[in-house]
Formats: structure tokens, C-alpha cells, sequence
């Protein structure tokens, strides 16, 4: 939830809900749950609500708790977006290049 609210503050739950693939009911309560222990803002524009992260929020789980938000989001995204490694050499390349 966090991590489509970080791509794209103007979505609506609506739109969140089918990204995620849950019901847009179950998603409000996400966002209220979220938005109550202080990992969203909301601002109201218009007659929608633009969402923002806290990105200093530590994490409240005892094992994460040394960590904010914004590490979570950044390992997320720096993971979706890096490049494929190359294929490792297989043993048919290896061969090739022992000759």
C-alpha cells in the first residue's frame, strides 16, 4: 500500500485497490490504519485526497524498528527498477572458449 501511495500520490483508492488486488473497502481501512499511527498524510484538494508518505516514520515491528519508511520504499523500488544481471556463461560458452 505504501509503495503505490510513494508511485502516485493523486490515485485513487479506487485505482490503488485494482493495483493491489484487494476490495477498495479493505483499502480505506489500510489507509485510515496508516494515516492514524502516522505513516500517511492527507491533504484534501478538491473534492479528492492526495496522499503523502511520512518517509521518517520508523517502521513498528520490534525487528525493523530501527529503520523508516523510507528505507523500506527505497529497497522496494531500487529493486523493481535495477537491471537484469546478465546471464552467468554456460558450460556450452565455456567450452567455446577453451578452444
Amino acid at each position: 500500500m505504501l509503495l503505490e501511495i510513494a508511485r502516485n500520490p493523486q490515485a485513487r483508492l479506487r485505482d490503488i485497490a485494482a493495483v493491489i488486488g484487494i476490495t477498495e473497502r479493505a483499502v480505506q481501512g489500510i489507509v485510515s490504519d496508516l494515516h492514524e499511527a502516522g505513516y500517511l498524510n492527507r491533504e484534501r484538494v478538491g473534492r479528492r485526497n492526495h496522499y503523502s508518505i511520512n518517509p521518517d516514520q520508523r517502521l513498528r515491528y520490534p525487528t525493523e524498528a530501527d529503520l523508516p519508511v523510507r528505507r523500506l520504499i527505497e529497497m522496494l523500488t531500487t529493486h523493481e527498477l535495477a537491471p537484469l544481471a546478465p546471464p552467468s556463461d554456460t558450460s556450452a560458452e565455456r567450452e567455446a572458449t577453451r578452444r
